[in-house]
C-alpha cells in the first residue's frame, strides 16, 4: 500500500479530556483508510494517552510518534501569578515530538515537573527545563496560543525573531519548526505569510499541521457539546468557549496538500 506524504504532527485524543474527541480505536481505523504511514499523538500536558495510542496504531501498521502540546509557563514554573486576564495569560502552547528514546524520555520528565512543580491552571514547564531536558527532542512553534505566534499578532516582530533565535539555538537549527495552520480562521490566514517571512529571514523551515481534535468532519457537533462539559455551559451561550471553525478533524492528506498548495514544502 502506498503511503501518504503527508502526517499529522498536531493531533489530540480523547485523551485531551473534555477537550479532544479522538477515540484511539476509530482514530487508528480512520488513519489506516487514509493511508498515513505515521501520526503523531500531541495530547495537551499530558502523556497518558502514548501507550495506548502506541498500540492502536502499530496494529494498523502506522509508525506512532510519541508527543505533548505543552503549555510553557511566561517566566518561571514556580510563580503562580495570573496577569489581569486570569490564567490564559500565565502560559503559552509549544508542540514536542520525541525522535528517538531519549526525548521520550526528556518529554517524560517535562510533563512531570510540569505537573509537579509547574501546576497552575494547566500543568506548565518553562525555559529553565526545556534548556535541560531538550535532547532527542523536536519542537514545532505552536498554534495561535504559541509565543512566537503572539508576537506576530501582535506586529512585535524583533521578540518574533528573538524566540526563533532561542528555540534554534536550545533544541538545534534542525529541529525547530515554525508550524503553520489554516483552519480558515482569519488569524491564521494572516499569520501564514508573516510566518513565510519569518522563515525565509531566520532560516528556519515550516512545517504544515491540522490542530486536530475529532475524527471526522460530522463529529464538531459532539466536540462542542464536550466542551460545554468541560466549561459547564449550554450550547445556547453566546459568550463560551468554542471552536469558531469546524476544520479541526483529522484531515486527508489530499485536502492538507491542497490546503498548503502554496508551502508545498510545508507539506
Amino acid at each position: 500500500m502506498s503511503r501518504a506524504d503527508f502526517v499529522h504532527l498536531h493531533l489530540h485524543t480523547e485523551y485531551s479530556l473534555l477537550d479532544a474527541a479522538c477515540r484511539l480505536d476509530k482514530l487508528a481505523e480512520r488513519a489506516h483508510d487514509l493511508k498515513f504511514g505515521s501520526m503523531a499523538i500531541t495530547d495537551h500536558g499530558v502523556l497518558y494517552g502514548a501507550v495506548d495510542f502506541y498500540k492502536a496504531v502499530r496494529e494498523k501498521g502506522i509508525k506512532p510518534i510519541i508527543g505533548c502540546e505543552v503549555y510553557v509557563a511566561h517566566g518561571s514554573r514556580f510563580e503562580k501569578k495570573a496577569g489581569s486576564g486570569g490564567g490564559k495569560e500565565v502560559y503559552q502552547h509549544l508542540l514536542l515530538l520525541a525522535k528517538d528514546e531519549t526525548g521520550y524520555q526528556n518529554l517524560v520528565k517535562l510533563v512531570t515537573k510540569a505537573h509537579l512543580e509547574g501546576f497552575y491552571y494547566k500543568p506548565r514547564v518553562d525555559k529553565e527545563l526545556l534548556t535541560a531536558h531538550h535532547d532527542g527532542l523536536i519542537a514545532l512553534s505552536g498554534c495561535l496560543a504559541s509565543e512566537i505566534c503572539q508576537h506576530l499578532i501582535h506586529d512585535q516582530v524583533d521578540q518574533a525573531r528573538a524566540s526563533v533565535d532561542w528555540f534554534k539555538q536550545t533544541f538545534g537549527a534542525e529541529n525547530f519548526y515554525l508550524e503553520l495552520q489554516n483552519h480558515g480562521i482569519p488569524e491564521q490566514i494572516e499569520l501564514i505569510p508573516k510566518l513565510m517571512d519569518l522563515g525565509r529571514e531566520c532560516e528556519c523551515p515550516l512545517v504544515a499541521t491540522n490542530d486536530s481534535h475529532y475524527v471526522n468532519p460530522e463529529d464538531w457537533e459532539a466536540h462542542d457539546a464536550m466542551l460545554c462539559l468541560q466549561t459547564q455551559s449550554l450550547l445556547k451561550d453566546e459568550k463560551r468557549m468554542r471552536f469558531y471553525s469546524r476544520e479541526f478533524y483529522m484531515k486527508s492528506p489530499q485536502l492538507m496538500t491542497e490546503l498548503f498548495r502554496d508551502v508545498p514544502g510545508a507539506i
